[in-house]
Order: structure tokens, then sequence, then C-alpha cells
């Protein structure tokens, strides 16, 4: 039994490329985000340490009370935001962050957009879709997503390479991840952003190019 954060990211490293295998893709075809919200610094280091580069945040302020340190000590490190997102935050996150998972408003995309202007980066983004319809959960919802894709790219002009979402828990994965993908296909967009700890292998056989995977690297958050 796995029992360190490093024995832990091998473990799910491994898994990652068995489904690869499995599903006839290129090893490498996916791209593992170690989700480090609620750990500290030293919780990180370990998993630096083993090579690991790309890591998810939910939210803005503590990433930008840890990230920047970590940034230092370790080169080549891309984060990710993929936790909701208020207009108020922009500036912060686009400073902080290199790939944006959560657009799902107008407001949130046109204030992303004046921020990279402002700030010269052109971060590629995802937007999230609701595909549970659940009202407390963030995402627009599947049937608005084609206009809002749209919008986004065009309107705004956004560097949108994907889609993401989180499946309710109560139900099976599988029919979410298949109906992100139906709506990335018809949208032409290559890049999937699903599948967590619980299901990450099952993300992977319907196409995923990136898993957030965090208890199962760190484990349990007290």
């Amino acid at each position: 039994m796995a029992d360190t954060a490093t024995d832990r990211l091998a473990a799910v490293l491994a898994d990652i490329r068995s489904a690869e295998a499995e599903q006839g893709r290129a090893a490498g075809a996916v791209t593992l985000i170690a989700v480090s919200k609620t750990f500290e610094a030293d919780d990180i280091r370990p998993v630096l340490q083993a090579g690991q580069r790309v890591f998810g945040e939910n939210r803005v302020q503590e990433a930008m009370g840890k990230w920047p340190g970590l940034r230092q000590e370790f080169s080549g490190i891309e984060l990710h935001l993929i936790g909701p997102l208020q207009s108020n935050k922009a500036r912060e996150a686009v400073a902080t962050f290199d790939v944006i998972h959560t657009i799902d408003r107008e407001k949130i995309a046109r204030a992303l957009k004046v921020e990279m202007l402002a700030q010269g980066r052109d971060l590629p983004c995802f937007i999230q879709v609701n595909t549970g319809e659940e009202p407390q959960k963030a995402g627009i919802a599947p049937k608005e997503a084609d206009a809002f894709i749209r919008l986004c790219r065009e309107d705004i002009g956004l560097t949108v390479i994907g889609l993401m979402c989180i499946p309710p828990v109560e139900e099976a994965p599988g029919p979410h991840f298949a109906l992100l993908q139906k709506i990335a296909t018809r949208n032409g967009l290559a890049q999937l952003s699903m599948g967590m700890s619980a299901d990450y292998g099952i993300a992977v056989s319907f196409g995923a190019t990136h898993v957030r995977v965090g208890s199962a690297i760190f484990g349990g958050r007290g």
C-alpha cells in the first residue's frame, strides 16, 4: 500500500499510463493535474521533488500564498485554477495561474480578457459545463454551451482550448464524460478536463486530456 505522497503519485501515474495503453492512446496523452488545494508548501514539496510540475488550486488567495515561493525553488511549474472564480479576483488569477478551467459566465470571461491584455498574458482557458445541471454547482448549462463557447472565442477573444466538468457525486460519471466529449467534438475543442481521484481511469477512457487528482496523491484533507 502506497503510504507517502510520492508513492501515491507514482501509482496514479502508472494507472494513467495503463489506461492510456488500454484505450490505444499515446503514452503521455493525459496530463495529471495534482490538486494541492488546502495543502501547505511542505506537503507539496516532495511531489515537486519527484518530478510533478502541473498542479491545481481552487482558490486564488490560497495559491498566491504558497506558490510564489515554490516557483522560486522549482522551475517549470504550471498552475491551473480549477475552482470557481469571482470577477474581482481576475487580476490576481491572471497573475498567478497559467491555465483557467472554470469559465462559465460572460462577466468572468470579459474580466479575464481585460486582465490578460493588461498583463500581456494569453492564458489557455477551459469552459466549465454543468453536465448534471445541478443548481448549486458552477458551470454553463449543456444546452447553452455552444453559444457560450462561440461568445468566448469570437466576441471576447479568449483562447478556449477545451471543456471541464464535475459530474454529480451520486451519479455514474461515464454519461457526463460522454456528454462533455460530444459538446467538445462539435465545437472543435481537443482538450477535456475531467476525472478526479475516484474516476480518473474512467475519464481517460472517455478521452480526458487532463485529470484532476488530489486525495489519491496527497491523502485526505483533515
